[in-house]
């Protein structure tokens, strides 16, 4: 007797329906994309029924790990794209960013330029960020689909701890931040993003993420209390938002927070304009 499966006959002995419309593949991920895999798919070769419509983006994401954390996928030996079509018998393998090794001609395109936009849970890294010369949106009332949206629009990374909204397709470049401390979070982030090249610290305003310039200091004395007159004699401020910046007891709070980080770039910071950092 035939089967009857959505309306289509199959007589028996004939493949069934799920047969036909699937394709197996196998599936192996490099180092730390082993983290949003399921126990059991870590660390080994596994495989994976897929539907013939499924790319390597589909099937990445499905199996747990955001597009945006994959810098190189090989495919039967070969490079791929996320818009490659599974096939049956398909040998996928999937690498996070190399910093030792210029894999550049092989994998995904990575920033021309580090912008950031931030997730509601990342305030406290946001802020450092921000000291260390980054230009980074942040609000705590910004939807996903609104960083989404902002990162795709201004070609920013986004920074997140939802890995579901790195997934989303407008979100091109992004960084699963796995530290859950704010200093620890910016090691992090520099190190996965190789940053020690291009910290500016206390460049821009910490209020309004606008480049910050040096004024003289009688443009500004009127709007500073009178013990900063007595110590200090270099000042910078905000066009925008006008609040006026200076080497005091916060800014040496605030360096030490950096220190780590900036210690890491080891001289290779260059500041290419003039703020308290400087």
């Amino acid at each position: 007797m035939g089967g009857c499966l959505t309306g289509v006959a199959f007589s028996a002995g004939e493949p069934s329906l799920d047969a036909v419309m699937t394709v197996t593949a196998s599936f192996r991920f490099y180092a730390q994309l082993n983290d949003f895999l399921t126990p059991p798919r870590r660390n080994r070769t596994f495989a994976a029924d897929c539907t013939r419509a499924s790319t390597t983006k589909h099937m990445i994401e499905a199996l747990g790990v955001p597009h945006t954390e994959v810098e190189l996928i090989l495919v039967n030996g070969e490079p791929a794209g996320f818009e490659r079509l599974i096939r049956d018998g398909d040998r996928v393998v999937a690498y996070p960013p190399f910093l030792a090794l210029d894999i550049r001609p092989l994998g995904r395109s990575r920033p021309q330029e580090f912008r950031f936009v931030a997730d509601v849970h990342l305030g406290g890294l946001a802020r450092l960020l921000r000291m260390a010369g980054f230009d980074i949106l942040y609000h705590h009332a910004l939807t996903d689909a609104e960083i989404a949206e902002l990162a795709d629009r201004q070609g920013r990374v986004v920074l997140t701890r939802d890995r579901e909204l790195l997934k989303r397709r407008a979100v091109r470049h992004g960084c699963y931040v796995r530290a859950l401390k704010p200093p620890a979070q910016l090691r992090e982030v520099c190190a996965r993003l190789d940053l020690a090249g291009h910290l500016r610290p206390f460049s821009l305003c910490l209020a309004c993420n606008r480049p910050l310039r040096p004024v003289e200091r009688q443009t500004v004395e009127a709007r500073l209390p009178p013990g900063v007159l007595r110590c200090c004699d270099a000042f910078w401020t905000c066009e925008a938002c006008q609040r006026v910046y200076w080497k005091g007891s916060h800014w040496r709070n605030m360096r030490a927070l950096l220190e780590p980080v900036l210690s890491a770039a080891a001289g290779r910071c260059r500041p290419d304009r003039p703020g308290p950092g400087a």
